[in-house]
């Protein structure tokens, strides 16, 4: 995947070819780099294991195999000049967007699978652990709400048979509009690729999160109580749990990313004061009874390289 985002920038400079509304190379680069890190990402995940999983590894070639079969249809596609997504005009067109659907759906569970290994083991500590578990849970999600953008839009169902598109990215106004930059999302109308990308990167975002928690933790000596961290991963999930579903919200009304109107940003509000009471709640002072065991701790398997021990359950969930 990294050598194709390479072969995809080079085509982005070479081939000026547009395609409804964006430059040609520009799906199979952003692709290209979702997949690299995706895989990445599984990776790091799965050798926190303790013990090797013949399962995980077949789940993971799976995700392989899934991934690079989507890839070639989109590289073919666009070296064609035809689009790869919601594309049914001709019956080889049909076959690969229906082959794109089914790679998905395939990719989707073999994650799951990887998602129940995860809650049948301990990853590092507890904050370590969970920020992994509650990330792939969120990616999970935004991965299957990628399934909204293959519903058909009003337009289409009254196109009836003739019609040439199955889907769209966007809600209330044609694909191909005017579009941010770099992220291309629309901005006159809904975009359903936010929430898909939300929450897709949350898998990224929490263990991140925890990373610059435990970075802090030298300066700040509440930083350095497992319980703490713990408590900031959980505030973490759910805020970004609420932010997936304000923009998936957004994005089915119709409503541009950039425009948003009073109830989005009541709601985004609402969201922010209740993130800011989760961390300050998650912040204080532990009473003394919750100080046995759980006072400092070493920085967390996540970052220091070692192998987890098997779990406790009665130590999973904070108090």
């Amino acid at each position: 995947m990294a050598a194709l985002a390479v072969v995809a920038a080079g085509g982005l400079l070479v081939d000026d070819r547009v395609l409804v509304g964006a430059p040609i190379w520009f799906k199979p680069f952003k692709f290209a780099v979702s997949f690299a890190v995706y895989g990445l990402t599984l990776a790091w995940i799965l050798s926190r294991l303790a013990t090797p999983s013949r399962t995980g590894r077949w789940a993971a070639h799976i995700v392989v195999v899934a991934g690079l079969v989507e890839m070639a249809v989109i590289t073919g596609q666009t070296i064609r000049g035809r689009r790869s997504h919601f594309n049914v005009e001709t019956p080889l067109d049909r076959g690969l967007f229906t082959t794109m659907g089914v790679t998905i759906v395939v990719l989707w569970v073999a994650t799951l699978v990887i998602a129940v290994l995860l809650f049948r083991a301990r990853l590092g500590d507890r904050a370590a652990t969970w920020a992994i578990r509650l990330g792939l849970l969120i990616a999970l999600v935004g991965l299957l709400l990628g399934q909204l953008m293959v519903t058909s839009t009003p337009d289409q169902e009254a196109a009836g048979a003739l019609r040439t598109a199955l889907g769209a990215h966007s809600v209330g106004v044609p694909d191909g509009g005017p579009a941010m930059p770099l992220t291309g999302w629309n901005t006159t109308g809904g975009d359903l690729r936010i929430p898909h990308f939300v929450g897709m990167h949350a898998l990224q975002a929490l263990p991140l999160f925890l990373y610059g928690i435990e970075a802090l933790a030298g300066r700040f000596t509440r930083l350095r109580d497992e319980r703490v961290r713990l408590r900031l991963v959980l505030v973490a999930a759910g805020g970004t749990t609420a932010l997936l579903a304000l923009v998936t919200w957004q994005a089915l009304r119709g409503q541009a990313l950039i425009h948003p109107d009073g109830a989005t940003l009541g709601a985004l509000a609402a969201l922010v004061a209740a993130t800011a009471a989760g961390t300050y709640a998650a912040l204080r002072r532990p009473a003394a009874g919750d100080r046995t065991g759980h006072g400092t701790s070493a920085p967390s398997a996540a970052t220091n390289g070692e192998h987890p021990q098997p779990p406790n359950p009665a130590e999973e969930l904070p108090a």
